[in-house]
């Protein structure tokens, strides 16, 4: 048809990401520390973004989101402060709380050798070239971030770094692992 607007590209799907944990309140104007899951605080906590709360079903908070109003440091801790959350009793009842986020999945990471969780979960882990498990999850710690591999109803934790998982192919849905003797091995009976 003459004249007629050309049809738009559909938008990718939206994912989800955990972006971080409420972790406690902070003075009387109900301001809550974050533990910060992201490598990309400064995209993910502008003022104006809206965060989907994961609280117990039995929490007068399920079900709400949290816009950001602003963020601070405090003691080298990111200290959050949203609409809504007026005063340090309304803070202590999101506690434990986890944020998370909309994330264009068209977006990549800007550092070398970053992924996404939901990139990495289900993808087959190799070890000298044969099929050990598949990533269950990422275990996100303050030390380093753990592979959670199930290897068929039992779980094997690998510190997520180069020297254990030295490539990952999101096309082949690959993890190639490296891991010290034993990590995969069933121990003898005694």
């Amino acid at each position: 048809m003459a004249g007629a607007p050309a049809p738009s590209a559909p938008k990718p799907e939206q994912v989800e990401l955990r972006v971080a944990r409420l972790v406690k309140a902070h003075g009387l104007k109900g301001g809550l520390k974050l533990e910060v899951y992201t490598d990309d605080p400064e995209l993910r906590f502008k003022p104006g973004n809206d965060f989907r709360l994961q609280v117990p079903e039995d929490s007068l908070w399920f079900g709400q989101s949290l816009r950001l109003q602003s963020i601070r440091e405090v003691n080298a801790s990111p200290v959050a402060f949203f609409e809504g959350v007026e005063d340090r009793t309304q803070a202590e009842s999101l506690v434990k709380a986890i944020l998370w986020i909309d994330h264009d999945p068209g977006l990549r990471p800007t550092e070398k050798d970053a992924w996404f969780d939901h990139e990495l979960v289900g993808l087959s882990v190799h070890r000298d070239g044969v099929a050990m498990g598949t990533v269950a999850r990422l275990e996100h710690l303050p030390a380093q971030d753990l592979l959670v591999i199930d290897r068929g109803g039992a779980e094997v934790l690998l510190p997520f770094v180069s020297a254990f998982v030295p490539s990952v192919d999101l096309i082949a849905g690959i993890v190639t692992v490296t891991p010290p003797g034993g990590l995969f091995e069933d121990l003898p009976e005694q």
